[in-house]
């Protein structure tokens, strides 16, 4: 049996549970987490160029984070796992976020060369503050809800080039340990929000699977505690 809602794909009632498991920085942890909860993930940790992986009760299917929103959307994915930051930046997507997973925390912030004052320089004569990042709506929603006008620039490789060579007078951009930003001397300005790993469902899967993703969810946060 299958239910299909207008623009939401579709979501399988019988089979086991599809979760759509992170690659990338968050791919560990999310490891982690499932095997604390019973999950045999010893096949994704290994070598195997596959991306669907069958265990007892679940199939996972690793993909970016950034794709996590859209199988989801769609029924590809019943549930899934991503990075708070992906779910604000598409938050056209419809999925349900059942859980801050509390791991991969990172920091959303406003960086500029250190002793640049070209940000506050902007502000002062009104000028147009031209920002790049990774995180276009994020940053846009951000500068608007605090009166600022910026131009906003999309960038998708190396973020920290852009004040370097003149593309932008700052950046937004996730970090870490500060490293990076470090290492090409630039600062923090401004933080803008934190961010961590959550656990999403499919609206319709979260409806006709409730007992299983109620579960799941339980499991995770039990396991996460321990």
């Amino acid at each position: 049996m299958s239910v299909e809602v207008a623009g939401l794909g579709h979501t399988k009632a019988e089979g086991p549970l599809k979760l759509a498991v992170p690659r990338g920085a968050l791919l560990d942890e999310t490891l982690d987490a499932l095997d604390a909860i019973g999950i045999d993930t010893s096949e994704v940790r290994g070598e195997s160029r596959s991306l669907i992986f069958e265990t007892e009760g679940i199939t996972l299917v690793t993909m970016r984070p950034s794709d996590v929103p859209t199988y989801v959307e769609a029924g590809a994915a019943d549930v899934g796992i991503t990075g708070k930051d992906v779910l604000l930046e598409q938050a056209d997507r419809v999925v349900y976020e059942l859980l801050d997973l509390g791991f991969g925390r990172c920091r959303m912030v406003l960086a500029a060369r250190k002793g640049d004052e070209s940000l506050g320089e902007s502000q002062r004569r009104l000028g147009m503050m031209r920002i790049a990042t990774k995180y276009p709506r994020t940053a846009e929603h951000h500068f608007e809800s605090t009166g600022r006008q910026v131009e906003v620039i999309e960038v998708k490789g190396s973020i920290e080039l852009a004040p370097l060579i003149g593309l932008a007078d700052g950046i937004v951009d996730l970090v870490a340990t500060g490293r990076t930003l470090e290492e090409n001397d630039l600062e923090v300005r401004e933080e803008i929000l934190e961010c961590t790993a959550r656990f999403v469902a499919n609206r319709v899967a979260h409806k006709l699977r409730a007992a299983e993703v109620d579960e799941l969810t339980r499991k995770l946060r039990e396991g996460l505690t321990r």
